[in-house]
């Protein structure tokens, strides 16, 4: 019963699948009268056992260096066939495979959940006969208890990764699939604090759209859906660090945020954005041939950097947004820079 406690206790305290049976088998280690005790758990076909998790006085060797199929071995054989296996002598079964020299007996329970056997819990001594058939109760009900452990473990695992899912695309703008505006607010923020720390760099880019307005109203919402999605895959290609952080502004307007960046690369970047929008002709091709295209969305950018000592970012967005206005004022389809101290 004290041993029943204890797996229910780690499945409840561990939320890592690994370090929940090595717990579990440390303890029988320790508290049965056993050499080693070890759970092998079967991959997804339930055709070869995947991980081994021991503990015990005794160094196993697994059979074929670690690929192990089920048709080998007595721990194969209960995981073949369902059964528990009393190998009373390991000289007597044809199927034992010495994984230690010393070890002269061995039990194995099947790890079964709602039918599905996940893999065996395996307990091997240096006396032959060990097991009597009150032991063997016992191990089969940690092997239950085991069993619903590790699907416990799995189904928090799920969930886990569901949860980190949701929240990464939680930051996602659903349209064009680059970080949305509170994704960016949380990475200006973040960023700006390390450059306050580290006194470094921080560059910022307001991209707007020119003319889109124009072009949306002319050829309809799903072309204009279609050319946020084509800039932003400019804007996402051209920045290109790991720590850069493209995102969709509101409307047509971008911004991309470069930590670490000193103004000369933040306005090459601006140039080469400015440049892969430009390329793409955005409204020029679907006119027909006989009619006036109107004006061709570009882009203009507003930059600023600076080396921030104050906690607050507002500095910079102001900056690159008078810059951004500049751009505009000036004839678009430009870049202009405002450095922010």
């Amino acid at each position: 019963m004290e041993t029943l406690s204890e797996v229910s206790r780690a499945a409840l305290e561990e939320d890592d699948l690994h370090r929940l049976i090595q717990r579990v088998v440390d303890y029988i280690a320790a508290r049965l009268d056993v050499a080693v005790a070890s759970v092998l758990l079967l991959d997804e076909t339930a055709e070869r056992f995947a991980d081994e998790v021991s503990a015990g006085d005794l160094q196993l060797s697994s059979p074929g260096a670690g690929d192990w199929p089920v048709t080998v071995g007595a721990c194969g054989r209960c995981a073949r066939t369902g059964e528990p296996q009393h190998v009373t002598d390991v000289d007597t079964d044809s199927d034992y495979v010495a994984g230690h020299p010393d070890v002269r007996s061995e039990y194995i329970t099947p790890i079964r959940y709602r039918g599905r056997i996940l893999g065996v819990l395996n307990v091997e001594s240096l006396r032959v006969d060990a097991f009597g058939e009150y032991d063997r109760a016992a191990l089969d009900a940690i092997a239950v208890q085991v069993a619903g452990s590790i699907h416990l473990a799995s189904v928090n695992k799920k969930l886990e990764e569901v949860n980190q899912e949701l929240e990464r695309l939680s930051q996602l703008d659903g349209l064009t699939g680059v970080a949305n505006r509170r994704a960016f607010d949380a990475a200006l923020d973040r960023e700006w604090r390390r450059a306050v720390r580290d006194g470094g760099w921080v560059s910022l880019l307001l991209a707007d759209l020119d003319h889109f307005k124009t072009l949306n109203d002319r050829f309809g919402h799903l072309y204009g859906d279609d050319c946020l999605r084509r800039a932003a895959a400019v804007l996402a290609s051209s920045a290109r660090r790991a720590t850069d952080v493209v995102a969709r502004y509101g409307g047509e307007e971008f911004a991309i945020l470069l930590p670490g960046a000193a103004p000369e690369a933040a306005l090459a970047l601006a140039e080469t954005i400015r440049a892969g929008i430009d390329a793409l002709a955005l409204g020029v091709t679907v006119a027909a041939p006989d009619e006036s295209t109107g004006p061709q969305v570009t882009v203009s950018v507003g930059t600023a950097s600076a080396r921030p000592s104050a906690p607050e970012a507002d500095a910079i967005v102001a900056a690159a947004d008078r810059a951004l206005y500049l751009a505009k004022h000036h004839g678009r389809n430009r870049v202009e820079v405002a450095l922010q101290e």
